[in-house]
């Protein structure tokens, strides 16, 4: 593997240095993460009640419920490999257009389904949640190269943790208003009306991304596609990187639970107080993330990712323990916090290592064939959420939520045990590409 990057690294920017830097960037930098921000409060503000908008809005059965998102979100990470190729391809901007477009069809159509006829309601599900993972598909690449293509080397660092720490900012501004628009206690618009005004948001976007995004945002056009270097994925398919992206696939499996189960966790195991402020709890992971990543990034910036790795992956699964225990808001709020410092520990420095792997022109495509595991993750954890859900915290009768998640945290814990054990391997790899 790699990546110019070591506990040695002689001159990362410090903190106030790289936020001013970030700060001067040009107007495109800005306009990707006002695009960032926006999306992550329209797709968060459906991910997190989509399991019970299928279930109770559109009266689809606990089981398929969860195989429809699971679908959905394994398709976003799969379908990142031709959507960061569409995003080399056409430009960053004309990418996020394509994205932003096929997100309102998506989400709009979502929030119709409530109105067709009942034999066509999963069929119409189907089909809007298919559309909405191709738009995040594209986007998420798309970003990526934004980023790249409006930072210095110096700055990309802190220009990733600021794009995942900003995504996180949308997740919080969205988790504060769904509540008052959900519930009688505010506007009493249920979940349907959340799921509107996240289409409604998406469509505002694209408005203003179209008027004001410059076409030329990352300088001149390069050559054309003819022309252009043969995408070459040979890093990509080296044994040690390929163990080290696979390896991190239990851990990413709780960040599926996110949305696949802690829904179902929270409105089932704990009284209507809490369940009508589900939102507000969810909302303390991505203010821990958004606060944290930078602070993170800037604190280990010489420390090398494989380290971060071990580290943050321990903490992510150690934290699930916490929902061992009975069932309380002390015990949530303590797992929320702590899984979220886990999170802040690793996930935008991932997404670093595998941007500064890609060679130029090519950052949509190395990021879409390196969240492949995250598909599988996502895709594989909805077919078995439902039935444990069923099996251990069903709607009615006894419930046993604490062995849930011990077999969660156990499996999660694969992921710190196994780049434990193959550190010195993946680090004499990285040595050797580097002497």
């Amino acid at each position: 593997v790699s990546v110019s990057q070591t506990e040695e690294d002689p001159s990362p920017p410090g903190l106030s240095e790289a936020l001013k830097g970030l700060a001067s960037s040009g107007r495109a930098y800005w306009l990707v993460n006002l695009v960032n921000f926006t999306d992550g409060i329209a797709y968060f503000g459906i991910l997190n009640l989509l399991v019970l908008y299928l279930s109770n809005d559109l009266h689809i059965q606990d089981r398929y419920a969860s195989m429809f998102v699971s679908l959905m979100t394994g398709l976003v990470a799969l379908l990142m490999i031709p959507g960061g190729a569409i995003s080399d391809r056409i430009g960053t901007r004309n990418a996020i257009s394509l994205s932003l477009t096929l997100g309102f069809l998506g989400r709009g159509g979502l929030w119709a389904c409530a109105q067709v006829p009942t034999a066509a309601v999963s069929a119409c599900a189907l089909t809007s949640l298919m559309i909405m993972a191709a738009s995040t598909g594209i986007l998420q690449p798309a970003l990526y190269a934004g980023v790249k293509e409006t930072t210095s080397n110096r700055l990309s660092s802190m220009g990733f943790s600021l794009l995942y720490a900003i995504m996180n900012l949308g997740i919080v501004a969205e988790s504060l208003v769904s509540p008052f628009v959900r519930t009688e206690s505010g506007l009493n618009w249920g979940i349907r009306g959340v799921l509107g005004s996240m289409a409604a948001i998406t469509l505002m976007q694209l408005v203003v991304h179209l008027l004001t995004y410059p076409p030329n945002a990352a300088g001149p056009p390069g050559p054309a596609q003819s022309e252009r270097e043969k995408p070459n994925y040979s890093e990509l398919f080296n044994a040690r990187f390929l163990f080290f992206i696979f390896i991190l696939l239990p851990v990413r499996t709780l960040f599926a639970h996110q949305w696949l189960t802690i829904p179902d966790y929270i409105f089932r195991c704990f009284d209507k107080g809490v369940a009508d402020r589900y939102e507000w709890f969810t909302a303390l992971n991505p203010f821990v993330v958004m606060v944290g990543v930078p602070l993170l990034c800037h604190l280990t910036a010489r420390v090398h990712v494989l380290r971060m790795m071990i580290i943050g992956t321990a903490v992510s699964a150690g934290a699930t323990f916490l929902l061992a225990l009975p069932p309380s808001p002390g015990n949530l709020i303590a797992y929320v916090i702590v899984f979220s410092l886990g999170e802040a520990l690793w996930a935008s420095r991932f997404l670093e290592y595998i941007a500064k792997l890609a060679p130029p022109g090519q950052v949509g495509a190395y990021m879409g064939v390196g969240n492949l595991p995250w598909f599988l993750a996502k895709f594989t954890t909805g077919f078995y959420s439902g039935i444990m859900l069923a099996t251990y915290v069903p709607k009615s009768g006894v419930q046993h939520p604490e062995t849930m998640w011990t077999i969660y945290a156990l499996i999660a814990y694969l992921s710190h045990i196994g780049l434990l054990l193959a550190y010195p391997w993946l680090r004499a790899g990285d040595k050797e590409n580097h002497d």
